[in-house]
């Protein structure tokens, strides 16, 4: 098995849908790293994951919008296709079997959020909601330009 772990802010709100009898909650995840070139001029990459969390635990959903800070982790998926330029692009996807809320209540909240839910994969019968340990009070210092 292939595993694919990504921190990061939600780029929107998170939707959920039903398809064929089962619920699938969809959303985003923007990871970006800071580097620099060959020149030693500063960059900075962004990547996103579109991911897919098929679960009947569909109360996550309320917690997952925009700029939230998330840890995904699950089976990655790759779509290589041309752009509207005709380019060569691809989408990186991922099938979610776990999301853990990591506290704040928007991009810069680092204020934490104690009772913010873990969700394991529904497909593991034996998975239970767990609430993640209380996070320090202490500000959060990080690097991230959200």
């Amino acid at each position: 098995m292939i595993k694919l772990q990504i921190v990061g802010h939600l780029g929107k709100d998170c939707t959920v849908k039903e398809i064929n009898g089962k619920n699938v909650i969809n959303f985003s995840v923007a990871h970006s790293e800071k580097y620099k070139d060959s020149q030693g001029n500063p960059k900075e990459r962004t990547i996103w994951v579109e991911c897919a969390y098929w679960t009947d635990r569909t109360a996550v959903a309320q917690y997952l919008s925009k700029g939230k800070l998330v840890y995904a982790e699950g089976s990655p998926e790759a779509d290589a296709y041309l752009n509207k330029e005709n380019q060569p692009a691809a989408t990186l996807r991922m099938r979610v079997q776990n999301v853990q809320l990591l506290g704040g209540n928007a991009v810069g909240d680092h204020a934490g959020s104690a009772a913010a839910p873990s969700y394991a994969s529904a497909t593991n019968n034996n998975a239970t909601a767990a609430p993640l340990a209380a996070m320090s009070s202490a500000p959060v210092v990080d690097d991230l330009p959200f």
